[in-house]
């Protein structure tokens, strides 16, 4: 018979995966209790969450959610990322912690439901921030607006100094 508070925990799990935007598995053997320490915060303050979870119960939660994919790499000490308000956040803390701390080792994710392998984490930490997006797009629609301001306030900036010019001529 299984113990309430393990399955509080799985249910608990099981809620994040599926609230979850973006999922990130890492392997943090090796490192230190402060560095460890250091990755949450870190995490904590980009609005990640970092959990480090007991396998059998991830894999429990895993099945339940339909992220049976997951249960291979499931395997030695597993800190989870959750990404709740990004797709792009916790693969961008992960990987850049780990260029830091090589012992720190990525073993893949979940984006919207599918497993992608490490090498796709990393890719996906190279996408620009949804801020950044919208500024790049925002800055793409103004573009012809600009370009049309400019165009037609050297229309009159050329008009201008055209009658300035006949104006001096006809003072001289």
């Amino acid at each position: 018979m299984a113990r309430p508070e393990k399955v509080t925990e799985v249910e608990a799990i099981g809620e994040r995966m599926q609230a979850a935007q973006c999922m990130i598995l890492t392997d943090y053997t090796g490192l230190s209790v402060l560095q460890l320490t250091a990755f949450r915060r870190l995490c904590r303050s980009k609005g990640v969450e970092c959990r480090v979870v007991k396998n059998r119960l991830a894999r429990i939660a895993a099945t339940n959610t339909g992220k049976d994919g997951m249960n291979v790499h499931l395997k030695g000490a597993t800190a989870l990322l959750f990404g709740m308000e990004s797709q792009v956040d916790a693969a961008k803390i992960a990987v850049d912690f780990a260029k830091d701390n090589a012992k720190l080792l990525i073993k893949g994710g979940f984006v919207d439901g599918k497993f992608i392998a490490p090498d796709q984490v990393v890719a996906l930490s190279k996408v620009p921030s949804r801020e950044q997006l919208l500024s790049m797009m925002m800055g793409s629609i103004n573009a012809p607006a600009r370009s049309l301001a400019v165009v037609t306030n050297g229309v009159a900036a050329s008009l201008t100094r055209a009658v300035a010019a006949v104006a001096k001529q006809k003072a001289a």
